[in-house]
């Protein structure tokens, strides 16, 4: 059992929602990461859902691949004292992919704080967080009130994935960041004082 003190950095998961062929995913994610990664409060870990590659079709006898990805990305879930969910909008939800990966486990998101940041067109993916909140509730997650939200994506960053003008988007990263840290601290402590009954 790892021992964590209040000093001891919070582990925060980044997970990468979308699989999608020639997807915009990664753009949105490095721009986040760049802002969790200069965060004090945080050691960053990215779960891309292309590299777990877990079926939809879920099993309580899985064959070798699924155990295997199991293996590498559920232990990365488990050590992960936050969330930020990084989701485009597909047909006014989330992609099967990331259902997928948040349906393969369950303990490994109880007490834990989930943060989101969105894209896609006119809604800036809001109704796949809308979604995603009603999920992480029933798995016994706590999710923060404030999102980042990308409307219209493919034309706020250039052709370098930078973005044109920062500074909404960078103060709604600091929020949710600083938000996230106050959650995970505060479930850590509490999860280490009183282990959590789901």
């Amino acid at each position: 059992m790892q021992t964590t003190t209040p000093d001891t950095p919070l582990n925060l998961a980044v997970l990468l929602g979308s699989n999608r062929e020639g997807r915009f995913a990664p753009v949105v994610a490095d721009w986040f990461l760049a802002h969790a990664r200069a965060h004090a409060d945080f050691t960053v870990d990215l779960v891309d859902v292309a590299d777990a590659d877990l079926p939809t079709a879920l099993s309580h006898a899985p064959g070798p691949a699924v155990r295997a990805a199991l293996a590498e990305v559920g232990p990365r879930l488990a050590a992960a004292d936050a969330f930020v969910v990084v989701t485009p909008e597909y047909n006014h939800s989330y992609p099967a992919s990331l259902k997928a990966l948040v349906d393969w486990h369950f303990a490994e998101w109880r007490a834990k704080p989930v943060g989101f940041v969105s894209y896609g067109g006119v809604s800036g993916g809001l109704r796949a967080v809308e979604h995603l909140r009603q999920v992480f509730a029933e798995l016994h997650a706590v999710t923060v009130r404030d999102t980042v939200s990308f409307h219209n994506a493919g034309a706020l960053f250039d052709a370098d994935g930078t973005l044109r003008d920062p500074s909404g988007p960078d103060a709604a990263a600091k929020k949710v960041l600083d938000q996230l840290a106050w959650w995970a601290g505060t479930l850590r402590a509490a999860r280490t004082a009183r282990p959590y009954a789901a």
